[in-house]
């Protein structure tokens, strides 16, 4: 153990035989590290970006629920009337007919 720890200290590590046999296998578990590392930065981007969507969309659907809610009030037949009372047009308080058309039998 002594002269393993030994060997890494000095460098004598880097120059042996076995190292230089094994430096394929040290380059490709380099790699695979650093693919590790930027696919976990990549997830994680993702995460970020999918909790900005699911807010941006909850946001979209309160906006949507206020405008749907304005419109419903703002068409109602008596707040229309309300509206139109200052200009003249009035609400027909006569109920309307309903036409039949005889077609040829």
């Amino acid at each position: 153990m002594g002269s393993s720890l030994h060997s890494v200290m000095d460098g004598s590590i880097l120059t042996r035989q076995k190292l230089v046999k094994q430096l394929p296998f040290i380059l490709y578990i380099t790699f695979l590290a650093i693919l590790y590392i930027a696919n976990s930065y990549n997830a994680e981007k993702t995460i970020i970006e999918i909790g900005k969507i699911k807010h941006e969309l909850e946001e979209l659907r309160y906006e949507y629920i206020t405008t749907k809610s304005n419109l419903m009030f703002h068409s109602k037949q008596s707040e229309i009337a309300g509206r139109l009372s200052g200009s003249g047009i009035r609400e027909s308080v006569v109920p309307p007919k309903k036409i039949i058309a005889k077609g040829k039998d």
